[in-house]
């Protein structure tokens, strides 16, 4: 008797166990195919150019304009990207160039950007009005929340301005009087190093190839500024009834837990209200060549509008990095996104640069004048670049191949999984 009370329970049959979790592992992996992104047949997104071109001084521009936010004391830093673009890039295309400030401009900052800039240059003051929190949110509640969020080591967010600016990028800054005559524009930030020779018009490039979006770098978002983003993004998605294309699915990396207890998971953050997860891939908007265009557009406005009203600028530290990312993700067909890899490119510690063209540095053009770069290598497209062609970028490869899978053949093996 004794024997039979502590004897140990039988095991399940090993069919039974399988019959009962079949059911939910055919429905993950329906689920993981339908955000499956299809490798295209042909490359998509691909170079304008792969080598050195002769710049074409006397061809028609586009609507175009290099805009930099700064402030007074970053002088010197503004000085240093305008003196790189003006060498790598606009002395041969001649583009204006807009400094915004939130504060009045200091005369010496003008005096010494404009001689860097051969004149070209404007400098204009940001309304206080658009340079502020928005009606409807509490100041002092915000202003508390900022604080703590400074206190709790998350970047930049315990930084009021920082909140502003963020806001002013991810909406209010197309709509500024001095942009509204613009159609494209070209994002610049202080301590900025072009290493590579930019000898055609990106602009119209992007313009005969239909683009819409330019950026250079893909990375991971700091998880803790923004917990509650995707799931603002992803409901005002599903609210207007926009359908997922492959750039969103890019950007997704679907749950492996099955329903329903997947639908739990939404209770997470960075998760939408089915349980799936933002990847926090995005472009470093730092940079940006665009179509303002569509930043103007009713759709993009009325998701900006909305997420302004959650509040998520201020009592979380949402970037207009990933507010970009997320709508282009959302609203563009991801033909019309482009990577400009031959494009060197350096802003705080993280960099890409590619290696030089092999035989196609045109050493004996009068328009690019001599100089010294890095060595050609073999499948290089850079043009005169300066920077050691063996190490092409400086940051992990995971999200920049995530973003590219709608508009690439190649799938590096561990895309296998994303």
């Amino acid at each position: 008797m004794l024997r039979r009370i502590i004897r140990p329970a039988r095991r399940l049959p090993v069919w039974l166990i399988l019959s009962v979790a079949a059911p939910f592992i055919f429905e993950v992996i329906l689920h993981l195919w339908r955000y499956n992104v299809p490798r295209p047949a042909s490359e998509l997104d691909t170079p304008f150019f792969t080598s050195c071109q002769e710049p074409d001084v006397s061809a028609k521009r586009e609507n175009a304009v290099l805009v930099m936010l700064a402030r007074n004391h970053e002088l010197e830093k503004a000085n240093k990207t305008i003196t790189s673009i003006e060498r790598q890039f606009n002395k041969w295309f001649n583009y204006p160039i807009l400094f915004l400030n939130d504060n009045q401009w200091d005369p010496r900052f003008i005096e010494v950007l404009n001689k860097t800039s051969r004149g070209l240059a404007t400098f204009e003051v940001i309304p206080q009005q658009t340079w502020t929190f928005p009606e409807g949110v509490d100041v002092n509640a915000a202003k508390q929340n900022i604080k703590e969020q400074g206190e709790r080591g998350i970047p930049h967010a315990g930084e009021e301005g920082y909140h502003h600016m963020c806001r002013f990028y991810s909406g209010k800054f197309y709509q500024l009087d001095a942009l509204k005559k613009y159609k494209w524009y070209w994002r610049l930030e202080p301590d900025v190093d072009f290493n590579c020779a930019i000898t055609y018009d990106p602009f119209v490039q992007m313009a005969r190839h239909k683009k819409l979006y330019g950026y250079t770098i893909a990375l991971w978002e700091v998880g803790k500024s923004c917990p509650g983003l995707f799931r603002s993004v992803a409901d005002w998605k599903e609210m207007m009834g926009i359908p997922t294309n492959n750039l969103w699915k890019s950007m997704v990396s679907a749950s492996w837990v099955p329903f329903p207890f997947r639908r739990f998971m939404s209770w997470l953050p960075h998760r939408d209200a089915y349980g799936d997860e933002w990847s926090l891939c995005h472009y470093w908007s730092n940079f940006e060549i665009a179509d303002m265009d569509f930043f103007r557009t009713r759709a993009y406005q009325d998701l900006f509008d909305y997420l302004d009203k959650k509040g998520g600028f201020y009592f979380e530290r949402w970037g207009d990095a990933a507010v970009h990312s997320l709508a282009i993700a959302m609203l563009m067909d991801p033909r019309k996104v482009h990577h400009f890899e031959d494009f060197g490119y350096r802003h705080d510690h993280l960099f890409q640069c590619p290696a030089n063209a092999p035989g196609g540095q045109l050493p004996e053009s009068q328009l690019l004048g001599s100089g010294t770069w890095s060595p050609e290598m073999d499948n290089g497209i850079g043009c005169r670049c300066e920077c050691d062609g063996h190490t092409t970028q400086n940051y992990g490869g995971y999200c920049l191949n995530k973003l590219k899978q709608p508009t690439t053949i190649k799938r590096p093996w561990f895309t296998w999984f994303l």
